[in-house]
């Protein structure tokens, strides 16, 4: 299991072909407390960087961005009915989707967690 990192403070935690999604601890603290996700439909494909889902807080609202390429396969319908779920466990069980990984080598592009650890403390 590799999990990788983006600018945009997504993660991605990859099984195989199957790639799991979510925000940062960092993202969600920085958001305040959410309360109101909404996800792509299963079926949908999004290329890396392509807005993929809305997480709003008391304090704003902002995309979620496709950290690689692929199809939804599956979306977390749990934090749809409890978006607090994404502050009290955003790298568990506050993930947002998982996908079918169309171009695998995109994960090259992204930061192991020592750098996104740097990234965020200066961001």
């Amino acid at each position: 299991m590799t999990t990788k990192f983006t600018k945009d403070h997504e993660w991605v935690r990859v099984e195989g072909d199957t790639a799991t999604v979510g925000i940062t601890k960092h993202a969600a603290e920085q958001l305040g407390d959410v309360v109101f996700v909404e996800l792509p439909d299963v079926g949908n494909s999004f290329t890396q960087g392509d807005d993929m889902a809305v997480v709003e807080s008391v304090k704003a609202a902002s995309d979620v961005y496709a950290p690689v390429s692929g199809e939804i396969i599956e979306g977390n319908g749990s934090i749809v009915d409890a978006p607090e779920t994404v502050n009290d466990g955003p790298e568990e069980g506050g993930w947002f989707v998982k996908m079918k990984l169309s171009n695998p080598s995109e994960l090259d592009e992204l930061m192991d967690e020592a750098a996104y650890k740097e990234h965020a403390a200066n961001s």
